[in-house]
């Protein structure tokens, strides 16, 4: 068994405490000892290894409680659903997975995936066939006929990119088993999702309260929690009257969805940095000045009722979106703690335990993952500042000079270049080119998105 000893370095336990200066022995796959019994243990073992880590930070390994690893960073759900082939798709995950690892990323819940390929990804890095982080995933994402976040894109029936149309309790109840059988670690639900030119706006409930029952009475049974997609107060109390286990999202709720999420503490994954980034960047990269704004309201309408949830000791978990090309792999798996800090008022160390030991319960692993303790596993970032001060310093990839799963040190050597497969991306012409555009008559007009779209 190999042994491990990082010493002189800053720990940030992943508990909210405040660092402190002590060592951290690992022993095969977890660790064992902290402090002074760490180094006095080390000493009886001559053979050990030691790692300096004076000056820079040793805290848990960031776990990413919604990474879509399969996506491969669409432009559009156009291209997601119809341009992507399960060879390719899987080879390119494998390939995306090794960006995580150098982003600090030792674990990731991947709520949903095309072709249910993660599945068979997490398999293979359990079996060392390839590197990359810890995987927990969904299979399909459920869907009813009403559709998700991709409006008539979505079928009546059958698959369409990430997502299962079923309807009925038998339909439901034999998907949520199939998906069951072939491995999934969670039944991701979309509960709501956006129908276009809905007189209400917004996302809506597609789902019953009987169907959720269905999902989740189906689900618990065979020993698998449910996570649900909420956008709205109705799906928010649907879920926890129906045993949701974890709720994505959880915007637009009223006093009586607070009321019930606080009294049966359900966790949830806000997942705001897709939003973030398109309200703070999107301008740079010509995203409609509408949707901007859409999701800027999202996080500030929202953070307060957010807030109260977390002082009244519901669980809020960190998630980052990645996958698309808002919140491309490798780059953004931070940001989810900059916003918990900026707008919600966590301290740092408080976004942190959100990323980390809270974050276990996405892995379906509390008490073993998540902390820098005694008989947890020894998934360990050791980074060149203080993120105990300013949390964005995890967004900076230089200064991350090791990481460990299970205490095998990973590869942070540079990824070789890659391009896209033939076919792989949508072609955008470009704005409409009309006479007078082409003679210099009239500027180019970007077509604002109706109200009844969004």
């Amino acid at each position: 068994m190999s042994t491990l000893l990082i010493r002189n370095g800053r720990v940030i336990d992943g508990t909210g405490a405040a660092p402190r200066a002590e060592s951290v022995l690992v022993e095969g796959e977890k660790i064992v000892a902290l402090g002074a019994e760490a180094d006095a243990r080390a000493a009886g073992r001559p053979n050990a290894s030691v790692l300096d880590a004076n000056g820079m930070t040793v805290m848990p390994g960031l776990i990413d409680g919604h990474c879509h690893l399969s996506f491969d960073e669409p432009n559009s759900n156009d291209e997601l659903f119809n341009h992507r082939r399960h060879g390719l798709a899987a080879i390119a995950a494998a390939y995306n997975a090794k960006k995580l690892v150098r982003a600090g990323v030792t674990g990731i819940l991947d709520p949903d995936s095309i072709f249910e390929l993660s599945i068979d990804l997490r398999d293979a890095i359990d079996a060392g066939l390839c590197d990359g982080p810890r995987i927990r995933t969904g299979g399909y994402a459920l869907w009813t006929s009403l559709g998700g976040t991709a409006g008539r894109l979505i079928p009546d029936h059958g698959i369409a990119g990430y997502g299962r149309v079923v309807s009925g309790r038998d339909e439901i109840v034999a998907e949520t088993r199939r998906q069951i059988k072939m491995g999934a670690d969670w039944i991701k639900i979309h509960v709501t999702g956006l129908v276009p030119r809905h007189p209400l706006g917004g996302e809506q409930k597609s789902w019953t309260l009987d169907e959720l029952k269905a999902v989740c009475d189906t689900a618990h049974e065979l020993g698998i929690p449910v996570q649900g997609h909420c956008r709205g107060a109705a799906s928010v109390i649907d879920c926890v009257k129906a045993g949701v286990d974890l709720i994505l999202h959880a915007t637009y709720m009223d006093e009586h969805a607070l009321e019930l999420v606080i009294d049966k503490r359900v966790p949830v994954m806000p997942v705001f940095t897709f939003q973030a980034n398109l309200a703070d960047y999107g301008a740079a990269i010509g995203a409609d000045a509408t949707v901007r704004e859409m999701f800027r309201l999202e996080i500030s309408d929202n953070a307060a009722m957010l807030r109260r949830a977390y002082d009244a000791g519901v669980p809020l978990l960190c998630g980052s979106e990645a996958g698309f090309s808002i919140t491309p792999y490798g780059d953004w798996h931070h940001r989810e703690m900059e916003v918990f800090v900026r707008h919600l008022g966590l301290t740092p160390l408080q976004a942190i335990q959100c990323a980390t030991q809270a974050n276990a319960f996405a892995m379906r692993a509390v008490g073993k993952l998540g902390e820098i303790a005694p008989g947890r596993l020894a998934d360990i970032l050791v980074i060149d500042g203080d993120p105990s001060r300013d949390v964005s310093v995890l967004g900076q990839k230089e200064r991350i000079r090791h990481v460990f799963i299970g205490g095998r040190a990973m590869d942070l050597s540079p990824l070789p270049p890659r391009r896209d497969p033939a076919g792989w991306r949508v072609v955008n012409y470009g704005a409409r080119l009309g006479w007078d555009v082409a003679h210099g008559k009239a500027e180019v007009a970007h077509e604002r998105i109706p109200d009844h779209e969004l």
